[in-house]
């Protein structure tokens, strides 16, 4: 199932370079027609979701490994998108008003990647704790666990991280939808002001939040299946998934507050980026959003992934050994 969406996916977005050519659809022309601006926003909207995106790969990743399972997964894309979308048709508007200029004028990346990782902390917290927000400062500080790491007999079902709460990924949706980046110039400065009246303007948005949305969903498939590929046991996919949720969405939640909170005080940091040649945005550089995709999905998460197992093999170990011994 997967396979043959993502290959469907993958000829769509083929389908349209070939049609647009990938400079027509980054540079699209100011003499377009309704339908022709349409088109172009949902090609755009998927380049944008299949392309590594800070606002969009950590979350969705988060979300759909602690579903582990593709059906679960896609569900977690398609809600992240459904608030994407909703913050992109009202961004375009805002652009076809004359009213996103702000964000010609101040650098929102900060304050955008404060609150997401706030919210991402939050989430997390829950997850892993059954409440909000820890930062165990005591520990970084030398101090000592407030618990035992004394190994009991404790069924996997009753060792479980608490359940995903899938329906925040609106929320997360909404919130980096207020990111900006090249796919939002285009969409908001070139194509929205070419719509014949404010009715049209949400739909440059509505589209490109669409296109998102179809590259989220096969993203949050891959990512949700991941364990599944592994032969896991049910139970062990459920504590795998859930517990990996929990750590990539509580420390990048971390990481990402922080970045936030660095380029508040240096916004000169957001400017760093090393080309790569690749004349994709999201590609065409290797800058902080880059790194922050790396970090939380590349490392935070394949480690939320090891070490989540490792505990799950652990548990499993002693209870079968207390078993036996019965």
């Amino acid at each position: 199932m997967i396979s043959n969406l993502a290959l469907l996916t993958t000829v769509a977005v083929l389908l349209g370079l070939g049609a647009f050519n990938l400079n027509f659809l980054l540079h699209p022309s100011r003499q377009l027609t309704v339908t022709e601006i349409l088109i172009v926003s949902l090609f755009l909207g998927m380049l944008h979701g299949i392309t590594p995106d800070e606002h969009t790969w950590p979350i969705t990743f988060s979300y759909a490994v602690g579903e582990y399972s593709t059906k679960g997964g896609m569900r977690a894309g398609f809600l992240f998108s459904l608030g994407f979308t909703i913050q992109r048709a009202l961004l375009t508007t805002l652009g076809y008003i004359g009213l996103a200029y702000f964000y010609m004028k101040y650098n929102l990346d900060g304050p955008v990647y404060f609150v997401v990782g706030l919210v991402m902390a939050i989430a997390g917290s829950y997850i892993l704790r059954g409440k909000y927000i820890h930062i165990p400062i005591d520990v970084l500080l030398g101090g000592h666990q407030h618990h035992t790491n004394e190994a009991r007999r404790i069924p996997l079902h009753e060792a479980h991280p608490r359940e995903v709460p899938i329906k925040m990924t609106i929320i997360h949706g909404l919130i980096a939808g207020f990111g900006f980046g090249a796919y939002a110039s285009i969409i908001t400065f070139v194509l929205a002001p070419e719509m014949p009246s404010i009715w049209y303007a949400p739909l440059p948005g509505l589209m490109f939040g669409i296109g998102t949305m179809i590259m989220q969903i096969v993203l949050g498939a891959v990512f949700g299946g991941l364990l599944r590929a592994k032969k896991f046991t049910e139970e062990e996919v459920k504590y795998v998934g859930r517990k990996t949720a929990g750590i990539t969405l509580y420390y990048g939640g971390i990481v990402f507050a922080l970045v936030g909170l660095l380029i508040i005080f240096l916004p000169q940091i957001d400017a760093w980026a090393i080309s790569t040649g690749i004349p994709i945005p999201n590609l065409d550089a290797i800058d902080i959003g880059f790194l922050l995709v790396i970090s939380v999905v590349g490392i935070i998460g394949l480690y939320g992934i090891i070490r989540s197992y490792r505990e799950a093999v652990k548990i499993h170990r002693i209870n079968s050994s207390t078993t036996n011994n019965a």
